[in-house]
């Protein structure tokens, strides 16, 4: 990156900064070297659609796994704290006698990340079965993935993240209440709305007896807010925001338990930016729950409507499931949810009356997500395949998004030369107006704090800018 950056000084001092950026731009669109050290340097505002876990590269994760001697799967590459009962697994310090680190440390590298991706199992498997492998060593650690994000996003001109940081702890017992999954799915097999919010209204008031405010709360001040203080993450030149998410795949009594704790975290704290939901989209559950999710979200905002909350919705592709299951996610998470934006959205030129659903968004400043490299590489999806020209026809506000920056082995500059190369007609002021976005759609709470980072957006860009203007 060093020499990246020293061609472009070189370059700049060639043409006696005699050119703004933008005609700067034009020269190098198809250089991936020089527009690496471009956008290295430009101000990029926040990032906006973050897994946390998914954004903490896996070396120092398996640092920690060795150091802290877990023990390993040798087939699967999955790490635990304490050995469990089936597999072949062996601790870090036995493999190490046996003189088998270094290869298992490869086998490691090569499953918790697309490093060396091969082809031998299909993207989307490699990408989301990372998590649960490594997922033991974060428990405990978060303080260290946050600070190793924060200095990450300082070094590349980033100021504003907005992470997935962590389900809430729950151990609410909620067994009394599980014939609520086979009444919530009779009625969500009809389209019955009327009766799932009648069925979500009872449940809700079972889960206020059962004191769920309680573990919000615990999360909010015991949890997020000291974490967040004791590690000074906001500062002049960072800050971060969380979002509280629930698990797809769930049973609806589970989810919709989470659900109303997310939403009771995020309207108590002006940390937690908003709510989410994640997990594949086309796995079973999630695809057989998909429409009762909707009205899960649609009633929590009824109950707590300050909350703001973003959707994985269309994170889709022909192939990936049937044709006819493309044609209404993002037009359920928008109509029926409510979401204020969305993630992905790639199947939104399959969707059901695409063209209104695109003014639709764009009228009510609904932004989308756009995360190029991820989209690349879970579903085979980008340059003119990619949705992205579709949005910006329709003038659908748009933002740059990593994704899971850590598993997918990239970076926000990465996405942003990607955006350049690919897609030509999106001009400097364009790509300056997506960053803009990335604050100003932001769920940040506090009004002060988003103009403090509109005005440090403002002087970053002007010094940019700066070295392309005339001595």
């Amino acid at each position: 990156m060093t020499r990246i950056i020293t061609l472009f000084c070189i370059f700049i001092a060639q043409i006696g900064f005699s050119q703004s950026a933008e005609s700067y731009l034009e020269k190098i669109r198809n250089n991936e070297a020089l527009l690496t050290a471009f956008f290295q340097q430009m101000p990029k505002g926040g990032d906006l659609h973050h897994h946390f876990s998914g954004s903490v590269y896996a070396e120092p994760l398996l640092e920690r796994a060795i150091a802290e001697d877990f023990y390993l799967n040798l087939e699967t590459m999955a790490v635990s704290k304490t050995k469990p009962a089936n597999g072949n697994w062996q601790t870090f310090s036995s493999i190490k006698n046996d003189g088998k680190l270094d290869y298992y440390q490869q086998q490691i590298m090569q499953t918790w990340s697309v490093k060396d991706y091969n082809g031998s199992v299909p993207s989307d498997d490699q990408f989301f079965d990372s998590f649960m492998k490594f997922e033991p060593t974060i428990k405990g650690h978060f303080a260290e993935g946050m600070l190793e994000l924060k200095k990450r996003a300082i070094a590349e001109n980033v100021s504003y993240i907005e992470t997935q940081l962590s389900t809430i702890p729950c151990d609410m017992n909620v067994s009394d209440l599980s014939d609520f999954n086979t009444k919530l799915r009779q009625a969500a097999t009809q389209k019955d709305e009327k009766a799932v919010l009648k069925l979500l209204d009872e449940l809700y008031k079972s889960l206020q007896k059962k004191d769920a405010k309680k573990y919000a709360d615990d999360f909010n001040n015991n949890f997020l807010a000291k974490l967040h203080k004791d590690l000074k993450i906001d500062d002049e030149r960072f800050t971060m925001r969380y979002q509280n998410f629930v698990l797809r795949f769930m049973e609806p009594v589970d989810l919709f338990k989470n659900l109303t704790i997310a939403f009771i975290s995020s309207n108590e704290s002006k940390l937690t930016a908003g709510v989410n939901i994640v997990s594949p989209e086309h796995g079973e559950n999630s695809m057989k729950d998909y429409w009762l999710h909707m009205v899960m979200f649609k009633y929590c905002h009824s109950k707590f409507p300050n909350v703001k909350y973003t959707l994985h919705a269309g994170e889709l592709t022909l192939g990936l499931v049937q044709p006819e299951e493309l044609t209404w996610h993002i037009n359920d998470a928008i109509y029926i949810a409510g979401a204020n934006r969305i993630g992905h959205g790639v199947d939104i030129a399959y969707e059901s009356n695409s063209y209104d659903l695109l003014k639709y968004m764009a009228k009510n400043n609904i932004p989308i997500e756009i995360n190029l490299v991820s989209n690349e590489f879970i579903l085979k999806v980008k340059e003119n395949r990619h949705p992205f020209t579709l949005y910006k026809e329709f003038n659908v506000p748009i933002v740059i998004s990593t994704d899971d920056a850590g598993i997918l082995r990239s970076n926000m500059t990465e996405q942003y030369v990607l955006l350049a190369k690919r897609y030509p007609d999106v001009n400097y002021e364009t790509i300056k107006k997506y960053v803009y976005n990335s604050i100003n759609y932001s769920f940040i709470q506090d009004e002060s704090v988003k103009k403090q980072l509109i005005k440090d957006l403002d002087n970053r860009f002007k010094t940019f800018e700066a070295k392309f203007s005339k001595n």
